[in-house]
C-alpha cells in the first residue's frame, strides 16, 4: 500500500523515464484533465469551449515540462513558470476559474512527478468536494440584496427621501455612492438593500417613482464578484 504513495520512477529504481512510464502518465493526465473539465461545467453556463479544452489538456502540459527536466522539481517549476508568462486568457478568470486552472496544475504536476495514485486521489476529493459545494447552497449570498439605482434633480434634497419607503419594503438600506451626472443636472443615487421576503419590486419603483419625477429607476441583483458593481 505505501508503495502507491511513491513515485512509479523511484519504483523502478531508474533515473530515465521510459516510454512505457511517460505513456502511462499522460493517459493519467489526459483522465484527470477530462474529469476535471466536466466538473467544471456541472451547473455552469459561463464558460467557452476553448476554456474547457484548456482546462482538460493542461495536466498534460504541465506534466510534459515536469517530466521533461527528469523530475528535478525545482527545475521543473521554474521552467513552468516560465510559460506562465505567457497570458492564459484574452480576459481576467473569475475566482472559479483560476481555482480550477490552479488543480489542474497541481495534478500534472503530481503526474510529472510520477505520483498517479497521489494525482488520482487528489482529484477524486476535490472533484466531489467541488461538485458538493456547486449542487447545494454553499456560500450564496443570503437575504435578498440588490443594488437600487436612482437619479434624481440636482435641487432635491435626498437625504432621507426614501427612508420611509425602505423601511416598508426592506431590511436594511444603505446609500452607498451619490454620482452626478448630465452636467451637474442630475443626482444617480446608490442604495444597497435587503428586499423582505414578501417585498414587490413594482409597487416599490412605482412609489420612487413618484418622488424622483419620473426619472431613471434601475433595481439589479447584486453579484458578488471580483470586479467592482458599482
Amino acid at each position: 500500500m505505501e508503495n502507491l504513495w511513491s513515485s512509479i520512477f523511484e519504483l523502478e529504481g531508474v533515473a530515465q523515464i521510459t516510454p512505457v512510464q511517460f505513456l502511462l502518465c499522460t493517459a493519467v493526465s489526459l483522465i484527470l484533465g477530462f474529469t476535471v473539465a466536466l466538473v467544471y461545467m456541472i451547473r455552469n453556463n459561463q464558460y467557452t469551449k476553448s476554456f474547457i479544452t484548456s482546462l482538460a489538456i493542461m495536466p498534460v502540459v504541465v506534466q510534459v515540462i515536469i517530466s521533461l527536466v527528469n523530475g528535478n522539481l525545482g527545475a521543473g517549476i521554474a521552467v513552468f513558470g516560465a510559460f506562465s508568462l505567457i497570458r492564459f486568457r484574452s480576459a481576467e478568470g473569475n475566482a472559479r476559474e483560476i481555482s480550477n486552472i490552479l488543480m489542474a496544475a497541481a495534478l500534472g504536476l503530481a503526474t510529472g512527478m510520477g505520483f498517479l495514485f497521489f494525482a488520482v486521489i487528489f482529484a477524486v476529493i476535490i472533484c466531489f468536494v467541488n461538485i458538493l459545494f456547486t449542487m447545494t447552497s454553499f456560500g450564496e449570498p443570503r437575504g435578498l440584496e440588490h443594488d437600487l439605482r436612482i437619479t434624481i434633480p440636482e435641487d432635491l434634497d435626498y437625504n432621507g427621501i426614501f427612508d420611509d419607503i425602505f423601511e416598508k419594503y426592506s431590511k436594511r438600506c444603505e446609500l452607498v455612492r451619490v454620482k452626478m451626472t448630465n452636467l451637474g443636472t442630475l443626482y444617480q443615487l446608490t442604495y444597497r438593500i435587503e428586499l423582505k421576503a414578501d417585498a414587490k419590486q413594482n409597487e416599490m419603483i412605482n412609489e420612487i417613482r413618484c418622488r424622483n419625477g419620473n426619472l431613471e429607476i434601475a433595481c439589479m441583483k447584486l453579484l458578488y464578484s471580483t470586479d467592482e458593481v458599482l
